[in-house]
């Protein structure tokens, strides 16, 4: 996994260590996007989470019972790190809970959030409660136009805050970036992030269709671009690797250019065997993409897990993930 915290402590640190050896030793760490919730608060123009969109029967949260089985089910199945989303994670009420539980059986909890609940007070519950590293996103590289996609006002003041108090506590924060057409230069970027305390990035892949539960996407003008649009994007951002901390790999860059030019990919995905997408009704998805899910949650053992070496899709927490651990997957998979 990408930008873990650093700063935190010595028996935690332990325990990632130990987690990251034998994911090492079975081709690399398991992780499990978990969105705990279709709620959100937000109205951004390239989501169909958005607030005025989803509708009130698609409004979903898991119970923190439902959270707590999940989490142990993963963990005995070797999937060690854990981010919560949605939605909006942060409107679910159970949330600390949630964190603590999955923190007391060995788990690293992370989050993405797009910071407008974000207090000190909450921030301190979330510390306490073991969270490992947090995401929160950012539109663009100017305070109206993020504030203006979102609809909410004074949320770059109160990330900024937060920052300094994630800082405080000891847990690290990531700037998590949409590419779309509100960041219309990235050279302006760095300097923005900074200014909101930032000191790292990961991009997300622009989507306009998926095929799971998943709402993470839309139709929308703002992330409908050309394949050779999206190939200068995709160099800017290499270019932005020189003067800021790019979460995502080059070589997962480069294999999304190979993607649009429908040229070989060096990189197959390892959703489904090391990366999974759990919903608010606990379906079990190889990833966000994929229309079946594995299995209900309940019935998941290993049995399910999957390797197919697929090249369908863009999702950046899936793909550069993959890039990441692919030499100790390459050799495990050769192994068995």
């Amino acid at each position: 996994m990408s930008h873990r915290n650093s700063s935190i402590s010595q028996a935690k640190r332990r325990s990632l260590w130990q987690m990251a050896l034998q994911g090492v030793l079975d081709g690399g760490p398991s992780t499990c996007h978990f969105a705990i919730t279709s709620m959100c608060n937000a109205h951004c123009g390239f989501c169909n989470f958005a607030v005025e969109r989803l509708p009130k029967n698609l409004r979903h949260s898991v119970t923190l019972e439902q959270a707590k089985q999940a989490a142990e089910i993963l963990y005995r199945n070797g999937v060690y790190f854990l981010i919560y989303f949605g939605g909006e994670p942060m409107l679910h009420p159970h949330l600390n809970e949630m964190i603590a539980h999955a923190s007391s059986i060995g788990m690293a909890p992370m989050l993405v959030t797009n910071g407008s609940l974000l207090t000190p007070k909450r921030i301190d519950a979330m510390a306490d409660a073991g969270v490992v590293n947090v995401f929160i996103s950012i539109d663009s590289a100017q305070v109206e136009k993020h504030e203006q996609n979102r609809g909410l006002q004074g949320v770059c003041d109160r990330i900024r805050d937060a920052n300094a108090h994630f800082q405080r506590r000891q847990v690290g924060t990531t700037a998590s970036v949409a590419m779309s057409r509100l960041v219309e230069n990235y050279q302006q970027l760095p300097s923005f992030l900074k200014s909101l305390g930032f000191d790292s990035v990961a991009f997300s892949y622009p989507l306009t269709t998926l095929a799971s539960s998943f709402l993470g996407y839309s139709d929308s003008p703002l992330v409908d671009y050309t394949a050779l649009e999206l190939h200068e994007c995709f160099e800017a951002i290499k270019a932005l690797k020189r003067d800021f901390h790019v979460v995502n790999p080059t070589a997962s860059i480069e294999d999304m250019q190979r993607h649009l030019r429908g040229k070989p990919e060096q990189f197959d995905c390892l959703a489904g065997w090391k990366f999974f997408y759990l919903d608010w009704h606990l379906n079990l998805y190889r990833c966000h993409n994929w229309e079946q899910p594995l299995c209900h949650i309940t019935e998941f053992n290993g049995s399910q897990r999957t390797r197919d070496k697929c090249t369908a899709c863009m999702m950046a927490c899936h793909r550069d993930d993959s890039v990441m651990q692919h030499i100790g997957s390459v050799t495990n998979q050769g192994a068995l």
